[in-house]
């Protein structure tokens, strides 16, 4: 790939990392809100503006996410919104929905990408590729602009699947352990959510998961291609 190209594509891919950590933490701070925490709501991080999470979180919002690029050709970073610990433990299953929020507004992602790939196909403005990457998981019968909405589509698609499976891990701190609280008793959801919170768990969490998933999602990807191409079966 040409510098010029890439660097396009890097665009792409920032709009689409910029679209859904935002949809991802809105989800979090909206559900909080509705469900009676209102310090994100209060704080301005109930919003589809992402310059108050860019504030936020600069170093994950712009700076990782640049280098990662630059790196290794794809993008990785986070968000966060403030939400109160007091309203957790007093309402640990609430807690638990306002976790689940933010991976299922990626997989709402996940399908919209893959709603309009398939519309494309039906009127022949996309087809399936015959290799798959990570930015490349449709092809454009025409180059120019849909060229530009099939790649950013890939990306979307690709990136927001990474989204939610890679949230869903039940290791702190990442919203598949803020979802346990679910399943649990009041007494011992309060007991779990003040265990997490006090234990060096997060970061050996964070590095268990960032080694797992590199085993775990290359054949999740694949699978989910596939669906999204019944007729097809790559390999």
């Amino acid at each position: 790939m040409m510098i010029s190209d890439k660097f396009f594509e890097g665009i792409l891919w920032y709009l689409a990392f910029l679209l859904s950590t935002t949809l991802h933490e809105v989800s979090h701070g909206y559900t909080a809100m509705r469900l009676g925490d209102l310090t994100a709501y209060e704080g301005g991080h109930v919003t589809l503006d992402p310059i108050p999470h860019i504030r936020r979180e600069p170093f994950g919002m712009v700076f990782v996410p640049l280098l990662s690029y630059y790196l290794g050709g794809w993008m990785v970073g986070w968000a966060s919104v403030p939400y109160s610990f007091a309203w957790s433990l007093q309402y640990p299953r609430r807690s638990g929905l306002m976790a689940m929020a933010g991976p299922l507004a990626n997989f709402f992602l996940v399908v919209i990408a893959a709603f309009a790939i398939r519309a494309g196909m039906i009127f022949h403005i996309f087809f399936a590729p015959q290799s798959i990457t990570f930015s490349h998981i449709t092809a454009a019968t025409n180059a120019g602009i849909f060229s530009v909405i099939g790649t950013f589509l890939s990306i979307l698609f690709s990136l927001n699947l990474l989204l939610f499976f890679f949230n869903l891990l039940p290791l702190p701190p990442l919203d598949g352990s803020g979802i346990v609280p679910l399943v649990l008793s009041t007494d011992h959801a309060q007991k779990y959510l003040i265990f997490v919170r006090r234990s060096p768990l997060m970061i050996l969490g964070l590095f268990l998961a960032w080694n797992l998933f590199g085993y775990i999602f290359p054949p999740i990807h694949l699978h989910c291609i596939n669906l999204l191409y019944p007729e097809l079966q790559y390999h």
